[in-house]
């Protein structure tokens, strides 16, 4: 069974039970596939129309075998039913991540620590027993693979991506909370568009249903933002926890939390949860080099954000890791400031909806005219010695491309070429505007590696060695780079002036 490991970057010093998925894995459950497979045989419908063909197998493979056990599984399910699709997904996701493996599906956790939505299913674990050997669960689950496999590919890279995003910027070394672990499991049986997470003990689970592609595609769409999204939860909510004192001083701001109807109500009953989603939200935001995303959540009622969004341009030009930085960064709150920022916001009277799925737009044909224009371009360009009347024409023939297309990718690689240009002639500002322009738009590992680095010499070159280095580190961690460009970054990081 081939699965594929997140991140070197996800290793933590611990040692997982042998009934246990390995740290930091993406990967799929058999005991959430028993438990899915279960409550499908027994009625679970919601979103059946759009769902992964894997659940739909299942289901018509389940109707044929005799399954003493059924009548049992749909009584128990008709009893715990619920009325919203959602809540009667979310407490057999509970179950399934809480449960220990096949055959048996004990509870792992102590009673005292038994989720509460998992408490009036605990009498489920002896009739999964039954169903898993009476349905032949272990033949599903091994013929299931190939299925699996090739979802678990589809995330393999923008996981990855998104990890080591949150891990070079946060500037922790591995997950950041060493007695924890990060996983991803995915489930293929459930409704499509879903994406829950669970927190029990040392372990942060995130949960990945089926998405359905976008429209005019077969290829569904990776739910990366919302897999970024938890494990930023997972590297910032324990900093939350542990500085709580400093916290509970700034309390009194979630007064202005019965102004904003939109805000829900987990963040009113826990503020240390409503700092994290804060900061989160600011982070997202610096991630994603939009700034509307702070204004959107501020009114939204996630009140510190705009704190948070000012304070993170200052945390990226000193040198300290995120877990150093916390404590003197919220302890920099300050309430009269705050209460004046807060007194004359208009609040959304609902949440912004965040669509399931971030459709890509379908990709303009990238006309041959604009790709012959980016070839010369780049001859012109590499051509020794440097020649000002090269680059000059150059810089005409990428200006030209994009008139061409629209296609982001072929407009990044002119932004890139441009940058370059304004490099050879002595225009660091310059050049890192246009640098910033190409990471914007999404350029191809290669140039993206490459950006990262030149924005990262530039930022020593301009005093702000820590950002240059996280810069570097960066362009070192970009799947799909050329051995050249992580060869280069490597060699600039040890060559860094010490402070």
């Amino acid at each position: 069974m081939n699965r594929f490991v997140v991140s070197g970057l996800l290793a933590v010093a611990v040692v997982a039970r042998a009934d246990q998925p390995a740290m930091g894995q993406l990967d799929a459950s058999p005991t959430l596939f028993t438990v899915m497979a279960a409550i499908n045989a027994a009625g679970y419908n919601a979103g059946l129309a759009h769902s992964h063909p894997l659940r739909l197998a299942v289901r018509d493979e389940l109707a044929r075998r005799n399954i003493p056990s059924l009548k049992a599984i749909q009584d128990f399910v008709a009893r715990h039913h619920l009325s919203d699709d959602q809540a009667e997904l979310a407490q057999y996701i509970s179950f399934g991540v809480t449960a220990g493996p096949p055959p048996k599906f004990e509870i792992k956790l102590r009673q005292v620590e038994t989720p509460p939505d998992v408490v009036p299913l605990l009498e489920f674990s002896p009739l999964l027993a039954r169903f898993y050997k009476e349905a032949g669960i272990a033949d599903l689950w091994q013929r299931a693979q190939p299925d699996i496999d090739q979802y678990i590919a589809l995330y393999h890279a923008p996981v990855t991506n998104a990890v080591q995003e949150v891990n070079a910027y946060l500037r922790q070394q591995t997950s950041g909370v060493t007695y924890s672990r990060f996983q991803v499991f995915i489930d293929l049986l459930e409704a499509p568009n879903n994406v829950q997470t669970r927190s029990y003990g040392n372990e942060y689970t995130v949960i990945v249903g089926p998405s359905t592609p976008p429209a005019g595609s077969v290829k569904p769409e990776p739910r990366t933002f919302d897999v970024r999204h938890a494990y930023l939860h997972y590297s910032l909510e324990p900093l939350a926890t542990h500085y709580q004192e400093i916290l509970k001083r700034k309390k009194p701001l979630a007064d202005h939390l019965g102004r904003a109807p939109a805000i829900g109500q987990e963040y009113r009953q826990d503020f240390l949860l409503l700092v994290s989603e804060c900061l989160i939200k600011a982070t997202e935001s610096r991630l994603d080099h939009n700034p509307r995303e702070v204004d959107q959540a501020f009114h939204e009622g996630y009140i510190l954000t705009p704190f948070f969004a000012e304070q993170l341009p200052v945390y990226e030009r000193q040198e300290q890791a995120m877990a150093l930085y916390y404590p003197d960064m919220v302890g920099a709150i300050e309430l009269l400031k705050e209460e004046a920022r807060l007194a004359s916001v208009d609040f959304n009277g609902k949440p912004t909806e965040r669509p399931a799925i971030q459709v890509a737009q379908p990709a303009q044909p990238a006309a041959d005219g604009a790709v012959k224009l980016l070839d010369d371009a780049e001859i012109l360009l590499v051509a020794k010695p440097v020649d000002q009347a090269r680059l000059d024409k150059a810089k005409g023939l990428f200006l030209a491309a994009m008139q061409e297309t629209g296609q982001k990718s072929l407009h990044a690689k002119s932004w890139y070429g441009l940058a370059r240009i304004a490099m050879l002639q002595n225009d660091p500002e310059t050049a890192e505007q246009l640098f910033q322009k190409t990471l914007d738009l999404g350029p191809e590992p290669q140039d993206k590696a490459w950006t990262l680095y030149y924005l990262g010499r530039l930022a020593v070159a301009s005093g702000d060695r820590g950002r240059g280095i996280q810069l570097i580190q960066e362009a070192l961690a970009v799947p799909g780079a050329s051995k050249k460009a992580q060869e280069t970054a490597a060699d600039a990081l040890q060559h860094i002036p010490k402070p």
